[in-house]
């Protein structure tokens, strides 16, 4: 073999690892390319509120991205973004919050988002809202009339919620399968429609003369209405955690509790706790101050991480502290 031949063959040699490298990077980005494009693509949902964020990821499953702004443990009535948060909102194929006055910081965002041309729904505002009453019967003076934003005490509100949620994703999230969506929607509306069922039961075991509820805030007004309740009244005699009472309004609760024989106070876990334990001081002692996550998901594992969860845990929490269980 000539000294030519001998490097032409070499030069060949060496070339053919270097092509096969650089095909090989070339693949390598494709696909890295490819990948990016189709998260990129992805559909996306934004909620604002954890316990809508849990009933829409149960009704979204795998056709789309959902992301849920508002912590656990949160209080909804004053929990913020962040600039990246606002910036997903205005970028989402669809918002779901909650309405009514309910996210107080947050509503601005979603105002902006829609104004931007992407599609909002308030879940409060098609859940057959109740208003707030009178102070007189227990409820927040000042929001006489006011839509009270708590709909989801009520799993039979929540479950008509379930099925808009359904349409309105159907309706304005590209790419989804709406049978999936729908199958989803009605698997979990049976969920909600057995909660209701096994409430109920729970609930009948609360005599009728100890069906009174005193709590933080006004928040159980629709799970009164739905199962047979009276609101007392509330230690801050308002819709909203923002507020706070003044020496009177505690002093015309102490007074209700007393003649209607009410020893219970139900707290919610996202709270401060201190103005019920100051309701026990101003009753001399003897109030008991139950503990409930009524706005608000736990993390994961804690006990009422999901709304199903959540929604069981606080029955029995209640059937328990009105029966001296």
């Amino acid at each position: 073999m000539s000294r030519t031949e001998s490097k032409r063959r070499a030069r060949a040699g060496t070339t053919r690892p270097r092509l096969l490298i650089a095909g090989l990077l070339s693949l390598v980005t494709a696909m890295t390319a490819t990948a990016c494009t189709t998260a990129d693509d992805r559909p996306s949902i934004v909620v604002t509120t954890n316990i809508l964020g849990d009933v829409t990821r149960e009704i979204v499953g795998d056709e789309a991205d959902v992301t849920v702004l508002m912590k656990p443990n949160a209080d909804p009535h004053s929990f913020g973004l962040s600039a990246v948060q606002a910036a997903e909102l205005e970028q989402a194929d669809l918002v779901v919050y909650n309405g009514l006055g309910l996210e107080e910081n947050v509503l601005r965002h979603v105002d902006a988002a829609r104004a931007s041309g992407v599609a909002t729904f308030a879940a409060g505002e098609a859940a057959d809202p109740l208003t707030f009453h009178t102070a007189d019967d227990g409820g927040p003076e000042g929001e006489e009339g006011q839509p009270d934003p708590h709909f989801w005490t009520d799993p039979d509100r929540m479950r008509k919620v379930t099925g808009l949620i359904a349409d309105q994703v159907i309706e304005h999230v590209n790419s989804v399968e709406p049978g999936t969506i729908r199958t989803n929607a009605d698997r979990y509306a049976k969920q909600l429609a057995d909660l209701t069922s096994w409430m109920k039961k729970s609930f009948d075991r609360v005599p009728a003369a100890h069906r009174a509820l005193v709590t933080n805030h006004h928040v159980f007004g629709y799970l009164a209405d739905r199962f047979g309740f009276e609101v007392i009244g509330a230690v801050i005699p308002s819709g909203t955690t923002l507020a706070s009472p003044s020496s009177s309004d505690l002093r015309s609760l102490t007074q209700a509790m007393e003649k209607a024989g009410v020893r219970t106070v139900f707290a919610d876990s996202s709270q401060p706790k201190r103005l019920a334990e100051v309701l026990r001081t101003e009753m001399g002692g003897g109030v008991r101050v139950v503990e409930l996550h009524s706005e608000s998901l736990t993390a994961k594992g804690a006990g009422a991480d999901t709304y199903l969860r959540m929604m069981r845990a606080n029955t029995t929490a209640m059937v328990n502290g009105l029966t001296g269980a």
